[in-house]
């Protein structure tokens, strides 16, 4: 049996697709039945006519990370463990919360692998947590957290996450760490890397001018599933296609959208404007936060990031992001 942790999300919910065609037997774990219920509509859509009765062969667990008795019977006749559960969010304010369900969270799923004998786990981390060569090289899996660098909280509490795993692996469990980068993929449009096609559709009209690693969905699933099924053991995996620009990737999503890109390069000076009205009308009248000082330094920062070890050790070949994009704008505007 195997367990998906955040089942219902954008990683987890194609990973159930992939792992339902390989005919495994699946535990998939969701807090909610609205988000079950939006999971299984893109599994139905993503998935072929003949391959849409596998959504009724998955074994679903409500719970949560940090509800232990919920967990621990979701874990009964587990072998292996997808932890793909995780709350995203920049906001400082959220730190308690982003600790409690990233690091708490992972450390109760590492413990209970230990406690129940599971095989392997595979741990969904993110390029967030890999800091920047010294030496301006691009980033692989040598480059370490550096605590004396201003990071998210985010990037904080993902990095806390692997810390749980690599102390699950002294303990006798054996893991692989997974850091995409932005994943891009259909389905989920309200939240993270699929925001970024409803605003376009919508009408954006200003860039930064960074550059960050991006990854198809199905490179990423497949990755993870080939390494499950591996003797590969404690080690981590930068998964990213390309390094683009954003200049480059919006220009990418506007065009399969149909849409005009976005043409204004927005500056440093002008964010920082932006941070400042925000925290203001927020602190006066409780208005919604959107940018954060982690996120105007993302936004700035040009990041390449390698991706030779997994194409060497897997022989694998990445999806372009082109194409996954202009697959996933086709899904968005079904």
């Amino acid at each position: 049996m195997i367990l998906v942790t955040g089942a219902t999300g954008l990683v987890g919910t194609h990973l159930l697709i992939l792992l339902a065609q390989e005919k495994h037997q699946i535990r998939a774990l969701y807090r909610t039945e609205a988000k079950r219920e939006h999971a299984k509509n893109v599994f139905l859509q993503c998935c072929a006519p003949e391959e849409r009765d596998h959504f009724e062969s998955i074994h679903w667990a409500q719970g949560d990370l940090n509800n232990i008795p919920s967990l621990t019977e979701a874990f009964e006749g587990v072998t292996h463990v997808y932890h793909c559960a995780a709350m995203i969010s920049f906001n400082p304010s959220h730190y308690r919360k982003l600790r409690k369900i990233n690091i708490k969270g992972t450390a109760n799923i590492v413990n209970l692998c230990l406690i129940h004998d599971v095989q392997k786990l595979c741990y969904v981390s993110s390029i967030a947590t890999l800091s920047e060569h010294t030496s301006q090289k691009p980033i692989d899996e040598t480059a370490e957290w550096n605590p004396e660098v201003s990071d998210s909280v985010y990037a904080i509490t993902k990095y806390g996450a692997e810390m749980e795993v690599w102390r699950g692996t002294q303990e006798g469990l054996n893991a692989v760490i997974v850091n995409p980068g932005i994943i891009i993929g259909p389905g989920f449009f309200n939240s993270g890397s699929g925001y970024l096609f409803k605003k376009i559709h919508n009408g954006m009209k200003y860039y930064t001018t960074g550059t960050t690693g991006y990854v198809a969905i199905k490179d990423v699933i497949k990755i993870m599933y080939h390494l499950m099924g591996s003797n590969i053991n404690n080690e981590r995996y930068i998964l990213v296609g390309e390094n683009l620009s954003f200049k480059s990737a919006f220009t990418l999503i506007a065009t399969s959208l149909g849409k005009s890109a976005p043409k204004k390069k927005i500056s440093p000076f002008l964010m920082k404007i932006a941070y400042y009205i925000q925290l203001f009308s927020h602190s006066i009248f409780r208005t919604k936060r959107s940018i954060f000082k982690s996120s105007i330094k993302s936004a700035f920062s040009n990041s390449f990031y390698e991706n030779e070890k997994i194409k060497k050790e897997l022989t694998y070949s990445f999806k372009p992001i082109e194409k996954a994009i202009q697959e996933t704008a086709s899904f968005y505007l079904k």
